[in-house]
């Protein structure tokens, strides 16, 4: 199974972390390959924000999605491309780590950032 928006970096631990993504599953929204800044804590995450996360049941897993709502003590994820459903459709609630606060190409010696 192909494993879509996996982030390479196990945990959040700077006021301001580089995750690079992976796979369609946000597109068009974000591409493979961009690479996301992410404030890290998940207490100040609303519905529509695009955040950084685990889900429960897929723990070594680091995922880019989308917050809907909150549940379970949790949240429900889901991908922008709803061809692809590896979001809480398929794993159930994630329990997030930071929040997505710009996007960039990433360049050596470079940053160019771009609107969500």
């Amino acid at each position: 199974m192909h494993e879509d928006h996996t982030a390479r970096v196990p945990r959040l631990r700077r006021p301001l972390s580089a995750v690079l993504v992976t796979g369609p599953s946000m597109a068009p929204t974000l591409r493979h390959g961009d690479a996301v800044l992410v404030r890290p804590g998940g207490r100040l995450v609303r519905p529509g924000d695009v955040v950084v996360a685990v889900f429960r049941s897929r723990p070594e897993l680091l995922v880019v999605k989308r917050a809907v709502r909150q549940q379970d003590g949790g949240w429900w994820l889901r991908g922008d491309n709803d061809l692809v459903t590896d979001d809480s459709r398929a794993y159930g609630v994630a329990d997030v780590h930071g929040r997505v606060v710009a996007r960039y190409w990433p360049r050596p010696g470079r940053v160019r950032p771009r609107p969500l």
